[in-house]
């Protein structure tokens, strides 16, 4: 198994707390690095903030365009056809980053993973049956693509969820952010959920609730 390549940035000396941020299709590790000062969650204290970087794939919806994706989509319809193999495949590597934090010796507690469309979607899946319990997971903009398949873990059955969606997004509507939230409930956890009137992005309004949430998990 290939390792992934990630863009780190420490906002002080020996961190203890590290997000894992996953970025969109077609985007890389440096997609969200300008937003890093944004945080006053990582101003008070030392924070690692891991961006890897998706490997190359041919993705089908674009005509078999080699791009960096963390899996195929086959089809674009409202549940999102995907190669389920190749999400999980994308989690195993990611797994692998958290490990190595592990190894620098940052509690799994304090690791806090998320990601933004395609990187969500890979999230969801690693946190939820990750075997030991995380700090948090954000979902950004995306939908939960193995909903019906996920082994869930009892390590993370009581992980705190944070859900952010755009209401006018046309890439990735919010009824699948929506249906994510329904699905996480059905499961019984209790994600909070917040919508934003953007489009496929990011906005202040949202990086301040995210902030929140860091701070409260």
């Amino acid at each position: 198994m290939t390792a992934l390549n990630f863009l780190q940035i420490d906002t002080g000396g020996n961190p203890e707390t590290t997000i894992i941020w996953l970025h969109g299709l077609g985007a890389n590790g440096h997609d969200f690095e300008p937003v890093v000062p944004e945080f006053a969650f990582a101003k008070a204290r030392p924070v690692r903030f891991l961006f890897p970087h998706a490997p190359d794939l041919p993705v089908t919806i674009n005509g078999g365009m080699v791009m960096p994706a963390w899996y195929d989509i086959l089809a674009m319809d409202i549940d999102r056809k995907v190669d389920v193999d190749q999400l999980r495949l994308s989690a195993h590597r990611v797994a692998a980053l958290i490990q190595a934090e592990r190894e620098r010796g940052v509690a799994s507690e304090n690791i806090i993973l998320g990601g933004f469309s395609q990187g969500g979607a890979v999230a969801y899946e690693l946190a939820l049956s990750y075997p030991e319990p995380l700090g948090g997971l954000f979902a950004l903009s995306t939908y939960f693509a193995t909903a019906d398949s996920i082994k869930l873990h009892e390590a993370n059955r009581n992980l705190p969820i944070f859900i952010g969606h755009g209401s006018v997004d046309p890439v990735v509507p919010e009824a699948l952010g929506q249906a994510a939230l329904e699905k996480l409930q059905a499961l019984g956890y209790e994600p909070e959920y917040h919508g934003y009137y953007m489009e496929h992005s990011l906005c202040m309004e949202e990086i301040r609730d995210l902030d929140s949430f860091w701070r409260g998990v």
